[in-house]
């Protein structure tokens, strides 16, 4: 009967979980001896700025269903991982939260070995307002060297639209420039960046008429995890890649782009010009 009850109220199940996982210590409660490991209910309240007894009846299962409001403060309290405050959202409101974009301005050691074990292809990894964070030696042989601009240059958008060198390696630079956009575009609105963008898109609709002109039209473009791309390299001549865009585990605001090379040839050119390590 306790499993049957423990099943049908998923959420405090969970949020029992949670909590016995936190070091009261570590969060300025006192280390005195307790019964049970992790965080009291009342301390878990303190922290969420909610009623102890409305915490107490959502792990009892009782008081109906919790508030948007309600389960970012409880996630914040018990310091979920942002695919652990999903799932909190899916057992208590049956849905995922709302999108909610924060900055990220670098990547862990362990995604930036995947990315160097990648070459010769080169890979980068974007935010969803496309800032380009992170990237592997095969990356400025074919598209551009990141680490030489500033950080607040690093952006594939700024890149396309007001450098030369962008247009010279595309075979149909306004194709390539309006399908970049619209899903700029798509990831911005679906990470919840739509009002983080808007200083940036202001200043290229300035600098740029094209950009100006592309963005007014609102296109929106299809499926774009997966392409082939053609460039005309200022060295090494034409080269063909198989486009790929992933999503970063347990990150919905970063994507890992890899360009892996169509034909062994085209690998074997672009290891040439990799520089030693």
């Amino acid at each position: 009967m306790t499993d049957l009850i423990e099943t049908e109220n998923a959420l405090g199940t969970y949020l029992r979980d949670r909590r016995a996982k936190l070091d009261p210590s570590a969060l300025g409660f006192a280390g005195e001896r307790r019964r049970t490991p992790g965080l009291r209910r009342e301390e878990v309240a303190q922290r969420a700025n909610i009623s102890p007894t409305w915490y107490t009846w959502l792990e009892q299962g009782r008081g109906g269903a919790p508030s948007a409001d309600v389960l970012d403060r409880i996630a914040r309290a018990l310091m979920l991982t942002e695919v652990e405050r999903e799932h909190l959202f899916l057992l208590g409101l049956g849905r995922p939260p709302e999108a909610r974009y924060r900055k990220n301005d670098g990547v862990t050691p362990r995604l930036q070995r995947v990315l160097d074990a990648l070459e010769p292809s080169p890979a980068i990894i974007r935010t969803a307002t496309w800032d380009v964070i992170a990237w592997n030696r095969a990356a400025p042989v074919m598209l551009i060297d990141y680490g030489s601009l500033p950080p607040e240059e690093r952006n594939i958008l700024r890149y396309i639209f007001l450098d030369p060198r962008a247009r010279a390696v595309q075979y149909d630079w306004e194709s390539v420039a309006r399908f970049a956009l619209g899903a700029f575009r798509v990831d911005a609105a679906r990470a919840g960046a739509s009002s983080e963008i808007e200083p940036f898109v202001a200043e290229l609709c300035r600098i740029s008429p094209e950009f100006r002109a592309m963005w007014r039209e609102n296109d929106v473009p299809g499926t774009h995890t997966e392409a082939v791309k053609h460039i005309r390299h200022p060295i090494l001549g034409p080269l063909a890649f198989e486009y790929s865009a992933f999503s970063v585990d347990g990150r919905t605001d970063l994507s890992m782009i890899v360009y892996n090379p169509a034909t062994p040839d085209d690998a074997e050119r672009i290891r040439s010009l990799l520089p030693q390590p």
